[in-house]
Parts: structure tokens; sequence; C-alpha cells
């Protein structure tokens, strides 16, 4: 056996052969591939083998569009049978609700590029004939989908690999990974060790496993999925396509004459969660058939004909979800060049191209060429350690498959999680609170009568006229926000502020007691971070994120650091509550508890002060996300409680209320403050993005620099637009179709509707001749398209005279 190599991938399943066919092609030979059994001797074997290609997500969706292409022509390329068959993916609907979720899916799939169809009852019957037609109100046709035998595509990746240099040893397990100086060093296996620079995590339920070895948490679950495989069936053909009625929870596909069928029931079987037994390898689990029995009842509903088949086999074998019901994919913070590609909740086959393509990337070129946050591993706190936490949500996503997926839906289980110090008076006085990574957020408050719940709905929300009320009263009065959940970051030490002049894009050097708002980009121009830094003393400063992106931002920034150990670098997130007051009365409530001077003079736009409110002490930022003057208040957490009452007395002269996040998205919308993971990211340079003013390209060099001044230079050939929608109210909510006639000449990225302006708002890139203010195009909305125009922006306070008064 090989002793070194640069690249050792533990896991020959389908994914780790994917991930070593992609590096080889980019040229990186030197690569091991590692299976404690045979190849496909984990998931891969008893898959159903169905290729779907639809997400919510465009980028997961082109990532899965690239398995299909990858997929119709690798058994040309290696000679290795793979039984590709590009049959077409039918899903029907039992109901309007379900119709009008195939409705928005068909226009986003129009929006992504694939030619998903609505069709009627017949058109479904005569592509499935051996359904029952009754009760079908309609279906989707995608006929790009299709199915695949898993093995079969697995073994010719690894023909491919193999082909180009890479070396596979099976029946050889992985007892331990060495690290030096927080890098993984060697890998131990039973038959004996390997120096390697890069190690990757693809060993299906067992990466939690790999992960312990460095401390690293891979938060899944092995989850017990059945189906069966019948012999032929009378009518069934070859070259049907692959059938879902999500609605009866079942799936079918044609096999060798006969169907497999299987679904997902919700109560589902978690399983092995004391340990996988050490000899589990291509092994099944026992049969459940009682637990399959409901399913099977839903099924004959469906196909009748599959209750006089005789049943070849029922299936069962573990398939790994995650917490979120999304992949778990890139390099992990804690340990440098250590790779994790795990977790597809049941969509790893048709994944698996896409993942692998994406993941030798990110290996060799430093990023993945889509922006794929979605799936970073980055995304996921401590709090995803816990296996009781990991549990619960994985039952909930596999229980959701099939589940209707309503817009502003919120997750149910493990909850509350995280908490400000002002949840339960914030519950009592009628928050309806909304979950993100951990933390409960207050969303929109409900008056008094109102009950304190989403209903979901196609339409408009029950909240929408409640939000806009929230929404005046900060244009005109003031509000309170919780804000706890932002992610807080402090740096301090000789050298602080070279470290963040290199990796930000605005001028960092400036007085003591000044806020800045600024990006922090890589070496393509792109957008890593979007955040606040505040200095607090020469070679000290406090950083303000997104709530979910703090492990993320303290990734890329730990990543920059000096190795000698001069700055420090902490997460203060749970140290600090912060309460924003905003709104124009924001400055006379705050006057009647501090004797500071809080005029223009005293307290300008974009400074801080260290303030004693009433008897608690403070951290004042002030800036706002909402287009208005106002005040972040960072308080030490134990005087979160005090300072809530005492700034809820002083403001009720003033109309002081509470407001929630779908207020301040509303609000953000009308001022054109972006979003990262949305409007931003880093796929876009801040020039793309409309954030001119951030860049300081001449405060000397820093990360992204030489890509901006070339971009300068040569023009933009895309920007971040702003568009109005000739329409009452609507909730554009992204993704949504931007069109010139019927040509797709952009996709939103995020929108809503402007209470202020009375008019849906819709953020989106446009190719530059697109960009000018007075455009018309369309935009897409619930499947109904609608006239809209390109504006200037911002649409509210375009000379800042609201935050600067």
């Amino acid at each position: 056996m090989k002793d070194q190599a640069r690249v050792v991938i533990i896991g020959g399943g389908i994914t780790g052969c994917s991930i070593a066919y992609h590096l080889t092609q980019m040229g990186c030979e030197d690569v091991i591939v590692i299976d404690k059994g045979e190849l496909t001797s984990g998931a891969t074997f008893h898959a159903a083998g169905l290729v779907g290609q639809l997400r919510a997500s465009v980028n997961i969706t082109r990532m899965l569009k690239y398995s299909v292409e990858l997929y119709s022509r690798l058994e040309e390329e290696t000679g290795q049978h793979t039984a590709w068959s590009a049959v077409g993916g039918l899903r029907i609907a039992l109901s309007k609700d379900r119709m009008e979720e195939l409705r928005r899916s068909a226009a986003m799939a129009k929006t992504f590029g694939l030619p998903m169809e609505l069709i009627s009852p017949k058109e479904a019957w005569d592509l499935f004939p051996v359904m029952e037609k009754k009760g079908i109100v309609g279906a989707a046709f995608l006929p790009t989908d299709g199915q695949i035998d898993p093995s079969g595509v697995t073994y010719a990746l690894a023909q491919g690999a193999r082909n180009r240099g890479a070396t596979i040893y099976t029946d050889t397990r992985v007892t331990g990974i060495k690290l030096k100086n927080g890098a993984v060093e060697e890998v131990l296996t039973e038959k004996g060790n390997i120096k390697t620079e890069i190690v990757v995590n693809a060993a299906g339920i067992w990466a939690p496993k790999i992960g312990e070895m460095v401390g690293v948490a891979i938060p899944l679950i092995p989850m017990e999925h059945q189906y069966i495989i019948t012999k032929p069936i009378k009518g069934v053909k070859k070259g049907m396509p692959t059938m879902r009625d999500p609605d009866l929870l079942v799936y079918f596909r044609e096999e060798v004459g006969g169907l497999m069928m299987g679904g997902y029931e919700h109560n589902p079987i978690p399983w092995a969660l004391d340990g996988i037994p050490r000899d589990f390898t291509k092994t099944l689990l026992k049969s459940n058939y009682e637990h399959f029995e409901p399913l099977s009842v839903l099924a004959m509903k469906r196909v009748p004909s599959i209750g006089n088949a005789e049943i070849v086999t029922l299936l069962n074998g573990p398939e790994a979800f995650t917490s979120d019901g999304d992949f778990i994919m890139g390099e992990a913070a804690e340990v440098k060049n250590f790779f994790i590609a795990a977790g597809f909740c049941a969509h790893g086959i048709a994944a698996a191209g896409g993942v692998g393509k994406m993941m030798a990337e990110w290996i060799i070129e430093g990023e993945p060429s889509l922006d794929l946050w979605r799936l970073d591993i980055r995304r996921l706190g401590a709090h995803h350690r816990s296996q009781p936490y990991t549990i619960k949500r994985a039952t909930e996503v596999y229980a959701h498959h099939y589940s209707m997926s309503w817009p502003y839906e919120e997750m149910a289980s493990a909850r509350p999680l995280r908490t400000s110090p002002l949840y339960s008076l914030l519950k009592k006085r009628g928050a309806v609170f909304g979950e993100k990574y951990g933390w409960e957020r207050p969303n929109w408050f409900a008056p008094k009568g109102v009950a304190p719940k989403d209903k979901l709905t196609w339409g408009l929300p029950n909240w929408f006229e409640y939000v806009a009320k929230e929404h005046e009263a900060v244009r005109t009065k003031a509000a309170l926000i919780d804000q706890t959940s932002f992610g807080k970051i402090e740096i301090k030490g000789k050298g602080s502020l070279s470290l963040l002049q290199k990796m930000t894009d605005n001028q960092m050097d400036k007085p003591i007691g000044s806020t800045t708002y600024t990006q922090m980009l890589n070496e393509k121009g792109g957008i890593e971070c979007d955040l606040t830094v505040t200095r607090l003393a020469e070679e000290q400063f406090y950083l303000v994120t997104g709530t979910a992106f703090i492990k993320h931002d303290l990734s890329w920034i730990r990543k920059h650091l000096p190795t000698d150990g001069s700055i420090s670098v902490a997460d203060v997130t749970s140290s600090n509550a912060c309460i924003t007051l905003c709104g124009p009365e924001s400055r006379n409530i705050l006057n009647r508890l501090i004797g500071e001077d809080l005029s223009n003079q005293g307290f300008p736009y974009m400074a801080c002060k260290e303030i004693t409110l009433g008897c608690a002490p403070a951290l004042a930022l002030r800036i706002t996300y909402v287009g208005e003057l106002g005040y972040e208040l960072h308080i030490p957490i134990e005087y979160a409680l005090y300072v809530y009452e005492a700034l809820w007395e002083a403001g009720n002269p003033f109309g002081l209320i509470n407001a929630g996040y779908r207020c301040v998205d509303s609000l953000r919308l009308e001022k054109g403050y972006r979003y990262w993971s949305g409007d931003i990211s880093p796929e876009y340079t801040p020039f793309e993005a409309g954030l001119d003013f951030c860049v300081r390209l001449d405060k000397g060099d820093f990360i992204g620099r030489k890509v901006l001044l070339t971009q300068k230079e040569k023009g933009l050939t895309r920007k971040l637009c702003c568009l109005t929608v000739d329409s009452g109210p609507l909730m554009p909510v992204g993704k949504e179709a931007i069109l010139e006639g019927d040509k797709v000449v952009g996709i939103v990225t995020s929108g809503g509707y402007g209470h202020t302006i009375k008019k849906p708002i819709a953020y989106g890139y446009l190719p530059i001749d697109y960009s000018k203010p007075g455009i018309r195009l369309q935009i897409e909305v619930a499947a109904k398209r609608y006239e809209a125009t390109v504006e200037k922006e911002p649409l509210y306070d375009p000379e800042n005279l609201k935050v600067r008064g």
C-alpha cells in the first residue's frame, strides 16, 4: 500500500468515487480512495436510484443538472454499465394547494433552466398508465430527470478516476487521523499509514465517526428507509417515468418490468444512535413490514395493481439525514485541509456528480465555482453537536420530505433552544418567533385578540397587516427590536488594524469610536463577509455580523491570522445582548435615560459611544438596518431585561412599539440594504452589488483589490438592481424569474412588500444593458407574470437625511 498521497478520500461510495473522478479530471492524480469494505458497500448499493434535479436553491439545482449531464455520458466514456435512463420525472397533485405548489415549482424550474411542464391528469396517466387517475388534480413532468443503477455509476466513476491515476483500496479500515499544527498530516489504517496533505470525509453514515477522529462534529442521523421491489406487473413498461405522489407520501420507478415503491412516512425510525456495528458493511436492516404497511396502503390507492403483485423483497437500508435537510460539504473550520461531503438526505445518487465537481474545485482552487453557503459545514453551530437536537431535527426533515413547502414555514422541533433575556417578556407581549441558528427571534407581534401564530398559505400571510403597522411605527415614531442573536466578534492585539486593512475593502484606519460598514472579499473579489467594524481602541475592534454567519466569518478571519499569536479573535455573541432602538423619535427616547450629548455633533451617524442607560452600561452604535435614525445598544447580557424595561417606559409618550424581523425585512428592502447569502455572496463583487461606496481602492492593498481594479477598468457586465412590481400587495420571496418577454434575464435574490412606498419590491442581478432605471421587465411571482420597473435606489430617503437626522 502507498504510504503517501496528496489527497486521501475516506469512503468508496458514489460520493467518494465522484470526488476522485473530478480531482483527477482537474489534474490532481495523487489521490487514494479508502473503504473499509467494497465500493458501494455503504448506502450506495441499496439506494433507489431516482435522479431528480429541481431543488429550492438555484445552485443546488445546477449541481444536480450537472449530475445528469455527467451520467448521460459516463458509460460511453468509461465502458462501465450505468443503466442511466432519462425517463423523466412525474409529480402529481391531489389538491388545489399541491397544484399551486407544482405551479410554483414549474415557474422556478423555468428560472433555473429546467423544462418542467404542467400537464393534465389524462396526460399524467398516459405517461404512467398503471396508476389510478381518481383524485388527481394535475401533475408536473420534467423530461430530463431519470433513473440509474447506483452501483453501476459508482464503478464507472471509480474506473474514470483509476484511468487518470487514482488508487483505490478496499477492505481497509481507517483507525485514526494525525494532525500537525491544526492541519491533517496522516491517515492511519489497519493496513498501514498514509501521509497526506488533504483528507476528504465521504464516509456516509460513518462520517460522524471519522469526524470524531479530528474533533469535528458531523451532525447527521441514519434513518431507516424502506422500499419494495415487485416481480413484473402487467402494464409496467421500460421507459416509464419515475413517479412521485407526495400527498400519499410514496414514489415509484420501473424495475425489470415490475415496480420499485417506497415513501417517506411521518413517523420515521432513527437507527444506530449508540453507534454503527463494526461489521455493518454491505448489510441491510431487518425488513419492518408493520412499519411499512401504512405506505403500502397509500401506494395501492395510486397503483392498485401493486396490491396483487408478487414482492421480491422489502429492502430496509439506513440513509443519512441532517438537521436542516441540506448536505454537509466543505472544509471544516476547526481543522485545516479536512473536507466533508456527507449527509445527502436521500439525494446522494442525484447529487453525487455535482458534489464531486464542487468538492474537487473546493480542494484544488480553494472554493467551488458556485456559492454553496447553504451546504457549507460552517453554517452549523455548537448546538448542532448535540445528538438529541440532531435526532429531533433530522426526524422532522425526513417526516417533512413530501409535505407541502409553504412560504415562510418554520421548523418546529427542538425549540426554544437559544433565547435572548427578553424572550419570555416578548412572548407575553404577542411575539411570534422564528428560529435562526438555534436562536428564537421575534418575527412579528400579534395585537391583542389576534392569535400569535403563523397561518401557512399561498396567499398573503396572516401577519401582513400587522407587519405593516410595525413598519409605519418605525417610519413615523419608534420601535424596539431584539437583535441579540447578531453574531459578535472581538479582535484585539498588535497588528489588528493591519489585519483588518488587508481583509476589508473599506477604510479601517479611522478614529477610535468610528463604526464602518464593510465587506471582506476573496481573491476573486467576491463578498465573503458583510459586517460592521467598530474601533474601540488603537488595536481593538468589535465586529457585528448576521445571526447565522458567525462561524463562517470567524473561520474566514482566523484563516488569515498571523501564526505568532499576536492577535486574538473571540466570539462574544453570547456575552452581549443587542436591543435596537430605531425611528424618528429614538433620540428623544434615549435622551430621557442618559445625560450624554446625542446631537449630530455629539453623537454622529456611524459613531459609537459608551453610555450608561439608567443604571446599566452599554455600547451604543449609531447605525440601523431599517433606514431611520437609530441605535444598536450592545449590553452585557445580564442588563438586557432592565434596559428593555427602561426604554419601554421612556418610550411610552412617544408611541414606542415592539417590531420583529418581518418588519425589518420590509424596511431594509425600501432602503436598499443588502443581505449576505441572498443579495450578496462570494459570487458577486461589491461593484456588482452596488456597494461601491464601501470600496477604498486608494487605501493600499487588500484581498480582492486586483480584481476590483480590473473590473473598474473594464466595466461591469451585471449589476444588482431594484425593481418594483405593478400589482397590489404581493410578496416575492426570492428565486422568481425576471423576464424580458419569454427570456429569463435574471433571478430575484430577495423580495417583499414596501409598506411605505406601497409596492412589492424585488432585487436581482441583471445584465448591464437591463440595469438602467426606467427599463420595463416582467417578474413571475407565484407562477403569475407581472410588469416591473427597474428603479433608481434607494427607494426610500435617497439623500440619507433620515439616518443622519
